[in-house]
């Protein structure tokens, strides 16, 4: 599966953004789906996961409450829906796909998209 994020950009503190993957390939459902994102000098680290028919889905502790992921298997994609954005959320933002499960970690997701930049300004 091929995968693509898009709808990053600048915002300022307190705003929103929603982010979109889309995903190519007639097998997209048979993906758990999630976002991780990468600020400058740190590791890449799990955002949002949801599972392959949406029923369930996992959030980093330092989104929850704030992020909602979600996807729609009938367009072959996958959002997330980002309110009250803080400036430590700046990074960039990528969406993976993996066979394993609903999982927050990024050494369990096998096809990765080019990143989509978030910056929240203060």
């Amino acid at each position: 599966v091929q995968l693509q994020a898009s709808g990053g950009g600048l915002v300022q503190a307190g705003g929103s953004l929603r982010l979109s993957c889309a995903a190519s390939g007639r097998t997209f459902s048979s993906y758990d789906m999630g976002w991780f994102r990468q600020a400058p000098g740190k590791e890449r680290e799990f955002v949002a996961a949801i599972s392959r028919i949406g029923g369930r889905t996992s959030y980093a502790d330092s989104v929850k409450g704030r992020f909602t992921i979600s996807r729609d298997n009938a367009k072959n994609m996958v959002y997330l829906q980002m309110n009250s954005l803080k400036p430590e959320d700046t990074a960039v933002y990528y969406c993976a796909a993996t066979t394993y499960g609903l999982s927050g970690s990024r050494h369990t997701y096998d096809y990765w998209g080019k990143g989509t930049q978030v910056t929240v300004s203060s």
